[in-house]
Parts: structure tokens; sequence; C-alpha cells
């Protein structure tokens, strides 16, 4: 049996990476407004701990996407196939990402792609090759690097 898992980014505006990510991978923005109102009407969580992202009531520390063709949990808007979960963290990213996401459009849409992400707030950093491959790293707006190959 194989292990799920989500990737995870801390960040910190985690609804505005949110956005971008979703449009970058064409992934949707989680709603999980039903299951932060039931945990307000249970007194699990306070108003303190949600806001209100593009009207959808939403955690205030975090937002996730999610494949849109992959499965759903209808009780807590959670994507149970590829998901990505922004974090809030206090301290602002302060060197090279570990990890990171590569793109893989292919190299007849790479420039396609890239300048796409770029009017949606990426920045192109640099160019690489290793033998025969080629990519485009970019940061996103919070400055994690990511390639496009």
């Amino acid at each position: 049996m194989t292990v799920g898992y989500q990737i995870t980014f801390d960040a910190e505006d985690p609804h505005r990476l949110a956005a971008f990510w979703a449009e970058a991978l064409e992934y949707v923005v989680e709603d999980n407004s039903a299951m932060i109102r039931g945990l307000l009407d249970g007194g699990m969580v306070t108003d303190a701990d949600v806001t209100t992202v593009g009207g959808v009531l939403s955690w205030r520390g975090a937002a996730a996407i999610r494949d849109p063709a992959a499965p759903v949990d209808g009780k807590t808007g959670i994507g149970l196939g590829g998901r990505l979960l922004f974090q809030t963290v206090p301290e602002a990213k302060t060197a090279k990402n570990r990890v990171h996401l590569d793109l893989r459009p292919g190299p007849d849409r790479r420039e396609e792609v890239v300048e796409r992400l770029i009017q949606l707030g990426a920045r192109r950093l640099w160019d690489g090759r290793q033998g025969p491959q080629t990519w485009i790293t970019l940061a996103d707006p919070e400055g994690n690097e990511f390639c496009v190959g």
C-alpha cells in the first residue's frame, strides 16, 4: 500500500501563494468553509482562527490547493489526491529551498508557461542546463524557487 502525502510550503501570506500555485498548476483552492463553520459552531475554533477570502470562510493561517480531477472529502473540502498546503510562519525565507517543484510543460511550451507565471507574479532567476536537459528557474511571489522544464 502506498503512503499519501501533501507538499507543504511555509508562507507569509498563504492565501496569496495558494492563488498563485492554483493558477500555475491549474489546481483549485480548497473550500473548507463547511468544516470551518462546523468547528466554529461547535466552539472548537474561534473567529480569530478564520478569515474570509473571496467571499469564502477560510483558515486565517493556512490555505490549500488540490487537483480538480482527484477525489475530495465532501465534509472537509480536503483534496484526496495531489495537494499543496501553504501555512503561515513568523520568519521570512532566508535561504535556497532544499525541496522544490519542477513543472514539466515540455520544451515546446516552456517559454509560454514561463511568461504566464511571470504575469502571475513569478520572477525569472536563471536558465539551467545539465547535459541535454534544460530548464528555467523561477521564484514564486514569496521567493520559493521552482523550475520549468
